[in-house]
């Protein structure tokens, strides 16, 4: 294996001159920084956003944009390794603050990128996806597929925030991201299917050969279910980590096409040691207290507060006194489609 590759400097200046005129490039100066050995040398940098800082901006955007002017209301979580102003969380995953007010509403539109929301306070709010209106209670995780119509309406008294979640660095990078506005939707005159088709684990409605099973059957998952979940497992299960994947309830599988979603519960006096995952991730704390410690940086957390992880990530989580409740999103089955998705032991 090579240790030392040739640089460019080394090469004669008439010969660079003459490539850059024929827009060539030598690869043997460059290939450690698009191959170095072992593992990535990560830009994104892991960072933890304190909610208590964030909300009075939020609430203070609120006082000074209109949501007719800004069509969403978004604080952006930028990762600190590219700089404030990055559309970026991590390398895949984009994350930001939004809010309504009451009575307000935020056009139909639809995009490539696919969408998740994490509700992090208030209620009355809901997300019409599809002409399903879903309704927003804190904890709960919303859906709104690539390529699918969705507004955002306010029929309660106090405001809202959720955390957006975005494969949009993807779509981006890959020139395929745009969004087509609409008018807003007509609601369906029933309950979400969260409340209906898919109301148990391990139950769906009976299926006839005709019948043609939506890609996205269910685009709400409440969070008393999963809290309530998380809970049976701590009770009756192992002493490894309590977690539970969200899935499509009709497959299994990840209910958007390359971002996964995971809740994860920590007992007090608890410490989770994660694998090194060739992933990277977005944490919002539902509940509860506590403090990760990510290659050696301490981030002590409330709940409400986000953070990020980039890949292998050295991380050990911690609860305080009362149990912590999170939910994240990772990259897991992008980089299971591109066939590397990797655990490394500690």
């Amino acid at each position: 294996m090579s240790e030392t590759l040739g640089t460019l400097e080394e090469l004669p200046q008439e010969y660079r001159d003459e490539m850059t005129k024929a827009g060539v490039a030598p690869l043997w100066p460059m290939m450690r920084n698009v191959l170095p050995h072992d593992k990535p040398d990560a830009v994104s940098k892991s960072h933890l956003w304190k909610y208590d800082t964030v909300r009075p901006l939020l609430m203070q955007a609120g006082e000074l944009t209109p949501v007719e002017k800004a069509e969403r209301r978004v604080l952006v979580l930028s990762d600190p390794g590219r700089g404030n102003g990055a559309m970026q969380a991590t390398a895949s995953l984009y994350a930001g603050l939004q809010l309504l007010l009451p009575g307000e509403t935020a056009p139909a539109h639809k995009h490539t990128p696919s969408a998740a929301r994490i509700i992090v306070e208030g209620k009355g709010a809901y997300t019409v996806v599809e002409g399903e209106k879903l309704p927003m209670s804190e904890g709960d995780l919303i859906l709104t597929p690539g390529g699918t119509w969705h507004d955002h309406g306010h029929e309660g008294d106090e405001a809202v925030v959720w955390l957006d979640v975005l494969d949009l660095p993807l779509f981006y990078y890959l020139e395929g991201s745009y969004a087509v506005e609409a008018e807003i939707q007509a609601q369906r005159n029933r309950p979400d299917a969260s409340q209906v088709e898919y109301r148990a684990a391990g139950i769906v409605p009976a299926r006839r050969r005709q019948n043609v099973i939506s890609k996205f059957p269910m685009m709400r998952f409440p969070w008393d279910r999963t809290k309530a979940a998380l809970q049976e497992l701590a009770a009756y299960g192992g002493g490894d980590a309590v977690e539970v994947d969200f899935v499509n309830p009709e497959t299994g599988e990840s209910p958007l096409p390359v971002m996964g979603f995971t809740a994860l519960m920590i007992r007090p006096g608890e410490t989770v040691k994660p694998p090194l995952r060739s992933s990277s991730a977005v944490f919002h704390i539902i509940s509860g207290s506590g403090r990760t410690v990510m290659n050696g940086e301490v981030m002590d957390w409330n709940a409400k507060d986000t953070f990020s992880v980039p890949v292998f990530a050295k991380m050990e989580h911690s609860a305080g006194d009362e149990p912590a409740f999170l939910i994240y999103a990772h990259d897991i089955p992008l980089q299971e489609k591109l066939g590397y998705y990797e655990e490394r032991t500690r």
